[in-house]
């Protein structure tokens, strides 16, 4: 039957089906350059579905099994945004399965916005019915990325780490989509806390689930010295945001020129940007 459906699909599309590989090809990437500044973004975007009030998780549940015929346009206003940055953390995709109308969100949103690298973590396989991933867009070649099971009760969580710059100091970004619970955040945290140990220029960036300072001050990101974006800025729920639920978290090496939620109310999350600057003397030696 799904493939019955699937044909259709493509057929009333005008193309075939996306392929569902997970990255891009290196050949058109450029290599990292030491720039001065980096322009960050993580976006939870439920998986294309336009939500602007509690009601809608009832009345447009349907959107997270079936096909939609705005979700991609909803796709394309995400994409519109995604041009102005260099580094984007996506939570809440799908990789291809009947409700995106067989489309890998990742790779699809990297080609709209005109960002030549892009990686897609599978965390939980549902088959034709849902692709539930993370991903990763990139303006410039990572020196390597690594994706990770995050533990937990429930599997299906996951991080994607991508290593910019020189191997001996390099710059760590991970992005990650956290559990609900409280007790499931700190074995994933501590998780991620061993992973980071060993690096002096770290972001931690995506839906962590809970507010900074509780991360900050009762997980075992306590032992860090990382630094969150201010209490206020709230990202969830997007059309009435009073939780800060989306961060973007970086090392005392990183100036953060700018830091903001942008008002972009198409998922039920608000996007979080921010700028930073490069360690002094991290352009010259490298």
């Amino acid at each position: 039957m799904y493939k019955r459906i699937r044909k259709q699909l493509n057929e009333a599309q005008g193309a075939e089906a996306a392929p569902r590989g997970r990255c891009s090809g290196a050949d058109h990437v450029p290599d990292f350059e030491p720039h001065r500044h980096i322009r960050l973004l993580t976006f939870n975007i439920q998986v294309g579905i336009n939500t602007s009030s509690y009601r809608h998780y009832v009345t447009r549940s349907w959107q997270h099994l079936l096909p939609h015929r705005r979700r991609i346009e909803n796709l394309d206003r995400i994409a519109a945004l995604l041009r102005s940055y260099d580094v984007v953390a996506l939570q809440e995709c799908d990789g291809g399965s009947l409700r995106s109308a067989y489309i890998n969100q990742v790779q699809y949103l990297a080609e709209a916005s005109s960002i030549p690298y892009w990686y897609q973590q599978l965390n939980r396989n549902l088959g034709p019915l849902a692709q539930h991933s993370n991903g990763l867009l990139s303006r410039f070649r990572p020196l390597d990325v690594t994706e990770h099971r995050l533990p937990g009760l429930l599997p299906g969580r996951g991080a994607i780490i991508a290593r910019y710059g020189s191997e001996e100091d390099p710059l760590v970004l991970v992005m990650m989509h956290l559990s609900l619970s409280r007790s499931g955040q700190q074995r994933q945290l501590g998780y991620i806390r061993e992973l980071i140990a060993d690096y002096r220029h770290v972001v931690l960036m995506g839906d962590m689930n809970n507010h900074a300072e509780e991360l900050l001050g009762k997980t075992p990101l306590k032992e860090t010295d990382l630094i969150p974006l201010p209490s206020t800025a709230h990202s969830f729920p997007s059309w009435r945001p009073e939780r800060a639920l989306d961060h973007i978290l970086v090392s005392p090496s990183l100036e953060i020129r700018r830091a903001e939620v942008v008002s972009y109310p198409l998922s039920d999350h608000l996007p979080i940007a921010m700028d930073i600057a490069l360690p002094k003397g991290y352009v010259a030696a490298y």
